[in-house]
């Protein structure tokens, strides 16, 4: 593995983000690319979206935002999407991607970010769990909403 970096989502690299592929069963926990993609059009001063890139190869793509006037205290500082390609999974690249987020919600001085996924087998709680973030409510559709606290 070369070294991961983060660039911002781009016309250069939206294609190959689209074309991240998923393990066997973990469609059944994303929405489409486009979906996250699309937030960056509509609300582009409160979205961060990231492509995590190995060398020059795209393997993985992150969506967050930061929006301190969303009514809802539990999506104001939210990780929307984290997807690394099937090939890439298990190299730390979700890891890598997960800990960029931190960095950026420390620079905006944000004390923590959640997350809201369903649970189920094959989904993503072990992943969330592993690094750093811990279960702290739920969705009224009785999704998991797990917090990760920003430390210096």
């Amino acid at each position: 593995m070369s070294e991961l970096r983060v660039v911002e989502l781009s016309a250069a690299t939206i294609v190959a983000v689209n074309k991240l592929s998923l393990k066997p069963g973990q469609e059944q926990y994303l929405a489409p690319v486009s979906y996250g993609i699309a937030a960056t059009v509509v609300n582009p001063q409160t979205s961060w979206q990231r492509v995590v890139l190995d060398g020059d190869q795209v393997v993985g793509f992150v969506s967050a935002s930061f929006n301190a006037d969303t009514p809802d205290e539990n999506l104001r500082n939210v990780l929307w999407r984290i997807n690394v390609d099937a090939d890439d999974q298990g190299r730390g690249v979700g890891r890598f991607a997960v800990k960029t987020l931190i960095d950026e919600a420390r620079a905006r001085g944000v004390d923590h970010v959640n997350v809201i996924y369903e649970a189920g087998d094959g989904g993503p709680e072990a992943f969330f769990r592993r690094v750093g973030f811990e279960p702290v409510g739920e969705t009224e559709y009785a999704e998991v909403i797990a917090q990760i606290r920003v430390t210096d």
